[in-house]
C-alpha cells in the first residue's frame, strides 16, 4: 500500500511540474502574441542522443544506435520569444524502433545567434512526456541561396517522465545535441 502511495504522490508531483511548465509557457506566449508583427520560420534537422541515464542503466550511442528528423515551424514577433511546434522522428535499434516526439516550446533570442529555451515532450503512443532545456547557436549563411538562411548547433538535456499503468515507473535524463538548417 505504501509504495501505491508513493508513485502516486511521484505521479501528481510530476503533473504539477508539467502543469506549472504549461502555465508558463501560455503565459509567454501571450506576451509573444501581443505583437503585431509575427514571421514565420522553422527548421529540419538531425538530432543524436548521446547518452541517457534512466532506470539505474546508462546507454551511450553506442549500446544502442538512435537518431531523429527535427521538423519545426516558429512564430516570432518582435520581442526576442519566439514559439517553436517541434515534432521529432526517430529511428532506434536493439530493438529496432520508430518513434514520434510532439515536443512545442518556447526559445528567447539572445545576441550572437544564441539561443535558450524550454520544450515540453510528449512521445506518441507512449507513457512517456518530460521536458527539454535547450541552449543553441546560429550562424547567418554569408549568401543565401535558396530557402534557408542559417545553421545551428543545440544542445538539449530531455528529462522524461514514464508512468506505464501498473508498472513501476521510472525517470531518464539524456544529452543530445541536434544540428539543424533554419529558414
Amino acid at each position: 500500500m505504501k509504495r501505491a502511495a508513493l508513485r502516486m504522490r511521484k505521479a501528481m508531483g510530476a503533473r504539477a511540474l508539467l502543469t506549472a511548465m504549461l502555465m508558463l509557457m501560455s503565459l509567454l506566449g501571450l506576451a509573444a502574441a501581443a505583437n503585431a508583427q509575427v514571421t514565420v520560420g522553422g527548421h529540419v534537422g538531425v538530432v543524436f542522443p548521446w547518452v541517457t541515464r534512466g532506470g539505474g542503466v546508462t546507454t551511450t550511442i553506442a549500446d544502442r544506435f538512435q537518431m531523429g528528423f527535427p521538423i519545426g515551424v516558429t512564430f516570432k514577433g518582435q520581442s526576442p520569444l519566439a514559439l517553436d511546434l517541434e515534432m521529432i522522428p526517430s529511428i532506434g535499434s536493439n530493438p529496432q524502433t520508430v518513434t514520434l516526439t510532439v515536443d512545442p516550446g518556447v526559445v528567447w533570442g539572445f545576441s550572437h545567434g544564441i539561443g535558450v529555451g524550454m520544450r515540453m515532450a510528449f512521445d506518441v503512443n507512449s507513457f512517456q512526456f518530460g521536458f527539454i532545456p535547450l541552449v543553441n547557436k546560429s550562424w547567418d549563411f554569408k549568401e543565401p541561396k535558396g530557402i534557408f538562411k542559417r545553421y545551428f548547433v543545440e544542445a538539449d538535456f530531455p528529462v522524461k517522465f514514464n508512468r506505464p499503468p501498473f508498472l513501476p515507473g521510472n525517470n531518464s535524463f539524456t544529452f543530445a545535441t541536434h544540428f539543424g538548417l533554419g529558414f
